[in-house]
C-alpha cells in the first residue's frame, strides 16, 4: 500500500508540478460555427488529383506562379521544385524550410523561411537572405509573405517564443502557440530601400497575409483566434486594424490573392474540441503534461474558401475524409485549382470546370 501511494503521489506531483514549454493563458473563445450554413458540408476535394512529390519528400505547404507562368512549391526539407502538369521536378536545395512563395515585381521568387527569415532566389545559386532581424532581435518564425508592385514586401513572424528550429519541426510549434494563446506574432514589412518594421503586433500565432488588388490594405490570418483582420495601409484609415471574418470554423493557414479581387484561404484543421479547455490555463498544463496522444492536434479535415475584399464568402470545397492531410493553401493557375498541404507528399489539383459555382 506504501508503494502505491508514493507511485500515486509522485504521479500526481508530475501533473500538477512537472516543468512543461507552456504558459497558458485565458481566453474564452466563441463556440465555432461548425460546418453550417456558409461552411455546409460538401466533398468538393475529395475527387481531386494528387500530385506527388519525388523522392518520397513532404510537405508543399505554398506555391508561387512566376510572370512567365512558371510555377513553384518547397517541401519540408528545403527543396525547391517546378510544377509541370502532373509532375514536380526538383530544381534546387535550398535548405531552410521554406513555407511562403511569392513572385516579386523583378522576376525573382520570395520565399518565408521559417528557420532563416525573408529570401530572395532568382534561379539556381542565387539564394539570398534579406531579412534575418528586426531592431537586433532575430525573425524566428517567418511564415507568408506578400510582395506589393513596388517591391515592399509585408510577411508573417507567427511567434516570438517558439522557435520551429529547435522546437523540432513547425507542426509542434503551431501547436505550441495556439495551446498557450501567447500573442508574440506580428506583421512587418520591408521597403525597397532596406528598411524593416512590424507594421502590426499582438497576433496568437500570425499565418498567411494578402494585400487587396489596389494594396490600400493588407489582410492577416490569425490561426491561434480562427479569425482574419484587415489593416489599412493608405487612405484616412491607415495604420488602422480591424476584424475582417471572425469566428470562422477551422484554424486559417494561408492566404492568396486570385488577382482577379477575390482571395483563397486554406484551413489547416477544424477547430478542436479542447477548445473547451481555453479559459482554464492550469488544466491546460495537466493535459500537455499527458503525453502527445492526448494533447490536441491539428484534424485532418480538409478545407479551403474563396471569399471577396468585402468579407463575402463566394464558394468552399472540402475533404470531410481528409484524404489530403492539412491543407495549407490554395488558389487558380490557369485551368486548374491547386491545393497546397502541410504533412503530405503531394499537392491536389481540381479543373476549375469542376468547381461548385460562386454564390450570387
Amino acid at each position: 500500500m506504501r508503494i502505491f501511494l508514493g507511485v500515486l503521489a509522485l504521479g500526481l506531483a508530475y501533473l500538477l508540478f512537472w516543468p512543461v514549454p507552456v504558459e497558458p493563458v485565458s481566453y474564452d473563445p466563441p463556440k465555432g460555427p461548425g460546418f453550417t450554413g456558409e461552411f455546409e458540408e460538401n466533398t468538393a476535394l475529395e475527387g481531386a488529383q494528387k500530385v506527388v512529390l519525388p523522392n518520397g519528400a513532404i510537405g508543399p505547404e505554398d506555391l508561387a506562379v512566376m510572370p512567365d507562368g512558371t510555377v513553384y512549391t518547397t517541401d519540408l526539407d528545403g527543396n525547391l521544385y517546378r510544377i509541370d502538369g502532373d509532375q514536380a521536378k526538383l530544381v534546387e536545395a535550398l535548405g531552410g524550410r521554406p513555407l511562403g512563395l511569392k513572385a516579386g515585381p523583378d522576376g525573382a521568387l520570395y520565399i518565408a523561411d521559417s528557420f532563416r527569415g525573408i529570401m530572395r532566389w532568382n534561379g539556381p545559386g542565387t539564394l539570398e537572405t534579406l531579412v534575418s532581424e528586426i531592431d537586433g532581435a532575430p525573425v524566428i518564425y517567418a511564415n507568408q509573405l506578400d510582395v506589393a508592385r513596388d517591391g515592399t514586401i509585408y510577411f508573417s513572424n507567427s511567434s516570438d517564443r517558439f522557435d520551429p528550429e529547435t522546437m523540432g519541426g513547425t507542426k509542434p510549434t503551431s501547436v505550441l502557440t495556439v495551446w498557450e494563446q501567447s500573442d508574440t506574432g506580428y506583421v512587418a514589412r520591408r521597403t525597397p530601400d532596406g528598411t524593416v518594421e512590424k507594421i502590426a503586433t499582438g497576433f496568437v500565432y500570425t499565418n498567411g497575409v494578402a494585400l487587396s488588388p489596389d494594396e490600400d490594405f493588407l489582410l492577416i490570418n490569425e490561426t491561434g483566434r480562427a479569425r482574419v483582420h484587415r489593416l489599412w495601409l493608405t487612405g484616412p484609415n491607415a495604420g488602422q486594424q480591424e476584424l475582417f471574418l471572425g469566428n470562422l470554423p477551422g484554424y486559417p493557414d494561408n492566404l492568396e490573392a486570385q488577382g482577379d479581387g477575390t482571395f483563397w484561404l486554406a484551413f489547416a484543421s477544424p477547430r478542436v474540441p479542447s477548445e473547451v479547455l481555453m479559459p482554464y490555463p492550469f488544466l491546460r498544463k495537466v493535459l500537455w503534461r499527458l503525453g502527445p496522444k492526448v494533447r490536441p492536434a491539428p484534424i485532418h479535415r480538409g478545407m479551403i474558401m474563396q471569399f471577396d475584399a468585402d468579407g463575402n464568402i463566394l464558394r468552399t470545397l472540402q475533404d470531410p475524409a481528409g484524404g489530403l492531410g492539412i491543407t495549407t493553401g490554395g488558389r487558380i493557375v490557369g485551368d486548374q485549382l491547386y491545393v497546397m498541404t502541410l504533412d503530405s507528399d503531394s499537392f491536389a489539383r481540381l479543373p476549375v470546370a469542376d468547381l461548385p459555382p460562386i454564390r450570387p
